[in-house]
């Protein structure tokens, strides 16, 4: 079991999760009512405010997480809230095996940027397998701080390496960087919008 993971089964174990919040963050309330309602994949769906928010605006989505309590609890709050069109899937977004495309749409909020390079690799061959030419990715991520860009021990996502690996079968439309604040920790963050290749 790696420190990432004990580190999340403690956030949902303690009941005080940082992400808990009812609504999905501004970027993806923006994002959906532009799009044709389709299929979707939120990837480290945690506890589901964005795949309840797509199924409820009319999409079929397929939600995924490793962590069991993550998983359990969206299922509970989709089922409160009366919501049909999600399924949710416990297991690594690295390697899911038991999904098959196409989907219109890949949303991941705060999963990729624990990763490293090979992991990365892994996820974007299976988005790369997963999302129809012309898809949509929309990814939030935390970066590395730039002093810490060439270390392979540091902590977050490395924008250079994210960019290199989904230069292969993704155009790159947008980004818009920023700062994150969670619990008096801030660090550089973005948004990326991505879309498939043809």
């Amino acid at each position: 079991m790696n420190e990432h993971y004990q580190r999340l089964e403690e956030f949902y174990a303690s009941g005080s999760v940082p992400w808990d919040q009812a609504d999905p963050p501004p970027e993806v309330l923006a994002l959906a009512p532009t799009l044709r309602p389709g299929r979707a994949l939120d990837l480290g769906c945690g506890l589901g405010r964005a795949a309840i928010f797509l199924a409820r605006s009319g999409w079929q989505v397929d939600a995924v997480d490793f962590i069991p309590q993550a998983i359990t609890e969206a299922r509970q709050r989709a089922e409160a809230a009366r919501v049909t069109g999600v399924n949710f899937h416990l297991g690594p977004v690295t390697a899911m095996p038991t999904l098959s495309g196409p989907y219109d749409l890949a949303l991941d909020v705060g999963c990729a940027h624990s990763f490293n390079p090979t992991e990365l690799q892994a996820y974007q061959a299976e988005l790369k397998r997963l999302l129809r030419p012309g898809a949509t990715y929309l990814l939030f991520a935390h970066l590395r701080a730039e002093e810490d860009e060439a270390s392979a021990e540091a902590r977050w996502l490395d924008d250079a390496t994210l960019q290199r690996i989904f230069a292969d079968g993704f155009m790159l439309e947008r980004v818009e960087y920023g700062q994150t604040s969670v619990r008096g920790d801030t660090w550089r963050s973005a948004w990326f919008w991505f879309q498939r290749s043809p």
